[in-house]
């Protein structure tokens, strides 16, 4: 992954989703953009289509060459999870409709990718993107976590690159 490439990571929600677009040749990687989607409405076939709708618009804007997404992770609420499941879906379709490759990972695996600990707090996943990226703000959380996706998906992008990346860590849709 010598040349530059364009990723954007999104860290779904049915309520907020958060995005992050970056450039990186593997090595070094720049800030492009980032924020969230504000999802209003009770009814969430409605919400899922903004997410399909917004992301699209988000990747026709910035023109990204792949995507990084967070896996869904199973909590106590199962109702939560499934909607979570949506709204991943709801992404992944606006990333495949516009033919980027998907990359997913699970929330331990960024943090251990971005901060070093698979257990980091929201705090640190912020600081750290501020960091890394060079920032000048403090991101929020939504965008924080959707800028250490794309940063996570770049890492394994160059692993791939170097042929030692393993499937087991990130799966893909294409």
């Amino acid at each position: 992954m010598a040349e530059r490439t364009r990723i954007i990571g999104i860290d779904p929600g049915s309520r907020s989703t958060g995005y992050g677009v970056i450039d990186s040749d593997g090595l070094r990687h720049h800030y492009v953009t980032s924020g969230h989607i504000s999802l209003s409405g009770d009814e969430l076939p409605q919400r899922l289509g903004d997410i399909f709708r917004e992301i699209s618009g988000i990747i026709e804007k910035w023109q990204p060459q792949s995507m990084g997404i967070e896996q869904v992770f199973v909590n106590k609420n199962v109702d939560s999870a499934l909607k979570l499941g949506q709204a991943r879906g709801a992404a992944i379709c606006a990333g495949i409709h516009t033919g980027l490759e998907v990359g997913e990972y699970t929330p331990r695996a960024i943090k251990k990718a971005v901060v070093g600990n698979g257990s980091a707090d929201k705090q640190q996943m912020q600081q750290m993107m501020k960091i890394l990226l060079k920032l000048d703000f403090l991101p929020q959380s939504d965008e924080a976590d959707g800028l250490a996706i794309a940063l996570c998906h770049a890492c394994h992008m160059q692993l791939k690159t170097l042929g030692i990346a393993s499937r087991a860590r990130g799966g893909r849709w294409r």
